[in-house]
C-alpha cells in the first residue's frame, strides 16, 4: 500500500497542475537528473532553488503533453523514500527522494531505464 505522499505526489503530476506539483518540494531543494540534461536545462542535471525546479517542471509538461506516471512500488527509508514507476515515453524511472521535517521533498536522486 502507498502512502498518502506517494498518491498525492502521483495524481499532482499526473494532473499537469504545477501549483499541485510544486507543493510537494521544498524551498531549498537538491534535484539531479539525467532529464534535466537531455532537454538542455544545463550540463550539470542539477537544480538547487525552487524557481528554477517549477520552470523545469513547466518545460517538462510542455515537452511531453501526454505524461502520464503509473505507479509500481514505494520503498520507504528514513526520511525518505524511493517510488519506482512508468514515466514518459513509456519507461521505467526512479526517483529517491528525502523529505525535510515538513514532508516536503528536499533531496531527488531520479534514474531512467535508458531505452
Amino acid at each position: 500500500m502507498n502512502t498518502d505522499f506517494a498518491q498525492e505526489w502521483l495524481m499532482a503530476w499526473n494532473s499537469h497542475d504545477l501549483n499541485k506539483i510544486m507543493e510537494h518540494y521544498s524551498e531549498k531543494i537538491d534535484f539531479v537528473s539525467p532529464i534535466i540534461q537531455k532537454m538542455g536545462i544545463n550540463a550539470e542535471g542539477k537544480i538547487s532553488n525552487k524557481s528554477d525546479l517549477k520552470d523545469y517542471f513547466s518545460k517538462a509538461l510542455q515537452k511531453y503533453p501526454d505524461l502520464h506516471f503509473e505507479l509500481y512500488h514505494e520503498l520507504k527509508g528514513s526520511h525518505s523514500i524511493v517510488l519506482f514507476y512508468r514515466s514518459v515515453n513509456n519507461s521505467f524511472s526512479a526517483e529517491y527522494m528525502e523529505l525535510n521535517n515538513e514532508g516536503k521533498v528536499s533531496k531527488v536522486r531520479a534514474h531512467y531505464k535508458i531505452q
